[in-house]
């Protein structure tokens, strides 16, 4: 019985490239920081609205003609409340980028934010207490 024998790995060739989607632009490019910067507009003067991961977003109109594709996505996909993170991760874009577009479709009113509906802290046992008295007597 002979051993097993080595082989020695031989590089291989370069990975096909990525297919090239309607735009023109490979599926990959999305990640540049240049697509980005587009994506995200020149703000007037930077300002942002005061957004973070948990806002719930929902729209209040139908997509303008005139709405870039990525405005028109996060508008179909807030038709039910939406945090900020949620949109961020089904887009596929950074946290940055999505508040500069929710920030311009809140200028446009085209969307609303609202801040979480908190639960409230664990009732008091007490108040439980006598709410369960107070059936029991019934």
């Amino acid at each position: 019985m002979t051993p097993p024998q080595r082989r020695r790995r031989h590089p291989q060739e370069q990975p096909p490239q990525e297919p090239v989607t309607e735009g023109g632009a490979a599926e990959g490019e999305g990640k540049q920081p240049e697509r980005l910067y587009i994506l995200a507009g020149a703000a007037d003067g930077g300002e942002r609205a005061p957004i973070d991961l948990v806002t719930l977003i929902v729209t209040s109109a139908d997509p303008p003609p005139a709405a870039t594709p990525e405005q028109s996505a996060l508008l179909r996909l807030c038709q039910a409340p939406l945090s900020v993170a949620e949109i961020s991760a089904y887009l596929s874009l950074p946290f940055s980028v999505v508040t500069m577009l929710i920030t311009d479709l809140l200028a446009a009113e085209l969307v609303q934010a609202r801040a979480p509906i908190v639960r409230q802290a664990v009732p008091d046992r007490s108040l439980l207490e006598a709410v369960m008295h107070g059936l029991q007597k019934l």
